[in-house]
């Protein structure tokens, strides 16, 4: 089933300014049988990006971040617990319209996931862990690990809430970001 969520994101308190940062995630998913038993699936995040007073400029900023693409090896069936599983590779593209929306460099490494959908219920973990591979890049000390464990209710008339968080480490910062995702969504 090919998807294309929009995930809208609202973020306050950034920096001395107290800087707000407004940002939709496009975020495609495509799945791809490569035989009997195994698919690839497409997963891109795409951020268009407005804010403001976020780089202690005073200004905004509005545009395209940089796109983080991964890539999931996943078998057909789920196996014999239920498990959904996938691995792959997540490249970090720069595609940032601006200098302030990204980091200006390529960067790559491991991602995957696995979940369990249990009636209505659905619950799992995305991960992916990414370094910066330009060393000579303003932003060359890329470093981050990304945690999305979630839980999914959907309804029979196609509600689904939903509960998660997004949260990456930067591991030359030594600092975590946390946010909790409360999403209600329909599929129409």
């Amino acid at each position: 089933l090919i998807s294309l969520p929009f995930q809208g994101n609202y973020d306050s308190g950034y920096g001395s300014a107290d800087g707000e940062k407004y940002l939709i995630n496009v975020q495609p998913v495509m799945p791809m049988r490569l035989n009997d038993d195994w698919n690839l699936i497409s997963r891109t995040v795409l951020p268009l990006v407005h804010q403001n007073d976020i780089n202690g400029n005073g200004g905004t900023d509005t545009g395209i971040g940089d796109t983080v693409q991964s890539f999931f090896l996943s078998p057909v069936e789920p196996t014999e617990s239920g498990l959904i599983w996938g691995v792959g590779p997540a490249l970090l593209l720069p595609t940032a319209s601006q200098n302030s929306l990204g980091v200006d460099q390529w960067g790559a490494g491991p991602t995957a996931v696995g979940l369990f959908a249990d009636g209505p219920w659905t619950y799992g973990m995305l991960t992916n862990h990414v370094w910066g591979a330009d060393e000579g890049s303003a932003a060359s000390a890329t470093n981050a690990s990304f945690f999305q464990p979630f839980i999914n209710y959907t309804t029979p008339n196609a509600w689904t809430f939903a509960l998660n968080t997004e949260s990456t480490y930067n591991w030359a910062a030594d600092q975590w970001s946390v946010p909790v995702n409360g999403i209600v969504s329909k599929l129409t």
